[in-house]
């Protein structure tokens, strides 16, 4: 890889760690579409999860007192199961026809929780293993379903610092599911172990930028955050796979 478009991409890479961390969802639904210009999309399945392994464990130890553990099992559980029955399938569907449906997903529901500011999706076990088997299942399938956890969590309307602790470890566990499959599927590239460095640089500085920023929002406006940050991903992913 050319030295200039290496910086770009390690620049892009702290740009999604910063936004990631912000909207507490993780950077892979940021950092996904950026790999894409860079890489094909196997090697972009193998290099988000090196990356997001790393990004995850930055946030667990700079948020490591915040966490819901009610929620991390009801979303958690589901999450790994699911996150290996979608990695499995990378070969088989449709994956134009899922990426289509996700976008169109995010779109909706992030302009539903907008309009309707104070309607909040009750934190019960079915709503919690819903959104932890969807989110599992498109992470494993297409590299990132952190939108849909956090679009769970959001509803949930959990602190920042709870939301964000609670999201990083379970996506800790699927990523180290998802892992496994992706090696055994030859989509983690020996030619590409030399980013680990700069990946794990983008984490870290990535996580405590998006920290620092985080601590200076006021807790009424984190959801509309998270959820604006959602609409645009879902708008990103229409236009450029689509339109």
């Amino acid at each position: 890889m050319d030295i200039q478009i290496l910086i770009l991409f390690i620049a892009l890479t702290l740009v999604a760690e910063i936004l990631g961390t912000i909207g507490g969802f993780g950077s892979s639904v940021f950092f996904v579409p950026i790999a894409g210009y860079f890489f094909d999309f196997y090697s972009v399945l193998g290099i988000t999860v090196v990356f997001h392994l790393l990004s995850n464990l930055s946030k667990i130890y700079m948020f490591r007192n915040a966490m819901d553990k009610r929620i991390l099992l009801l979303i958690g559980v589901p999450s790994v199961s699911f996150v290996l029955v979608g990695a499995m399938l990378t070969k088989v569907l449709d994956l134009t026809v899922l990426k289509f449906v996700l976008a169109c997903f995010l779109i909706a529901l992030s302009l539903f929780f907008l309009i309707r500011k104070n309607f909040e999706w009750k934190p019960n076990a079915l709503n919690a293993i819903t959104g932890g088997a969807s989110s599992g299942f498109i992470a494993g399938l297409v590299g990132t379903g952190g939108a849909i956890r956090g679009m769970t969590l959001a509803a949930f309307n959990l602190e920042k610092h709870v939301f964000i602790a609670t999201s990083a470890m379970i996506d800790l566990f699927v990523d180290s599911g998802r892992a496994v499959v992706y090696a055994f599927n030859g989509f983690i590239h020996g030619h590409d172990l030399f980013l680990i460095p700069f990946l794990f640089f983008a984490a870290i500085a990535g996580t405590w930028i998006g920290k620092k920023l985080l601590d200076k929002i006021p807790q009424v406006h984190f959801r509309s955050i998270v959820l604006v940050l959602i609409l645009i991903v879902g708008l990103v992913s229409l236009i450029e796979d689509f339109i």
